[in-house]
C-alpha cells in the first residue's frame, strides 16, 4: 500500500524487445574499454536492419527495429545492477549490457527518461555491467545546480568585499 510511485514509474526493457538496436555475440567476456563499446554500438548503427555481420572480433545482430535518429555513440558512463536512471531524457542514447557467457545486448533509449530496468538473466547468464553512450554534446546543470552555485559565488564575493575594506 505505500509503494513508491517512484517505482512505479520503471520502464521495464528485455531481450529482443521494441527498444533493441541489436546483439553482440560472444560479447565482451573480459575488461573492455569504453572505446571499444563505443566501436560496437556505432559499428550496429552503421548496418542494414535485421543483417548479419563479422567485425572486431564480434558477430553482430542488428535488430529489424527503426528508429528516428540514431547518432553516434561517444561519451560512456558505467555500472552495473539491472536498476538505471537516464535522468530526464535526451542525455543518452544507448545502453549496452554484457551477460557472461552470453553477450552483449545493446538498446537505443534516446526516447525514454526515468528509470529503467534490464534483464539480469539472459539465457540462464549473469548481468555483469552495462555502459550509457550519449551523443558527445556536454551536460547542462539544471537550473537549480546554477541557481545553488551562482549564490555561493556572489556569497564567497559579498565575504571577500567585507574582509578586502576592513
Amino acid at each position: 500500500m505505500l509503494a513508491s510511485s517512484h517505482d512505479a514509474k520503471a520502464f521495464a526493457l528485455g531481450m529482443g524487445d521494441s527498444h533493441e538496436l541489436g546483439f553482440l555475440w560472444p560479447g565482451i567476456q573480459r575488461k573492455s574499454g569504453d572505446q571499444n563499446r563505443a566501436t560496437y554500438v556505432n559499428h550496429l548503427l552503421g548496418m542494414a536492419l535485421g543483417a548479419i555481420n563479422i567485425a572486431n572480433g564480434q558477430v553482430y545482430f542488428r535488430s529489424n527495429h527503426a528508429f528516428k535518429s540514431l547518432p553516434a555513440a561517444t561519451r560512456a558512463r558505467n555500472g552495473g545492477g539491472r536498476t538505471i536512471n537516464l535522468g530526464t531524457g535526451g542525455l543518452y542514447k544507448y545502453l549496452f549490457a554484457t551477460y557472461n557467457g552470453y553477450g552483449s545486448e545493446v538498446w537505443y533509449v534516446g526516447n525514454l527518461s526515468g528509470i529503467v530496468t534490464i534483464p539480469f538473466l539472459a539465457g540462464w547468464h549473469c548481468l555483469t555491467g552495462w555502459t550509457l553512450f550519449g551523443t558527445g554534446s556536454a551536460e547542462v546543470p539544471d537550473g537549480g545546480v546554477t541557481v545553488m552555485l551562482l549564490g555561493v559565488a556572489l556569497g564567497v564575493l559579498a565575504l571577500a568585499r567585507r574582509f578586502l575594506m576592513r
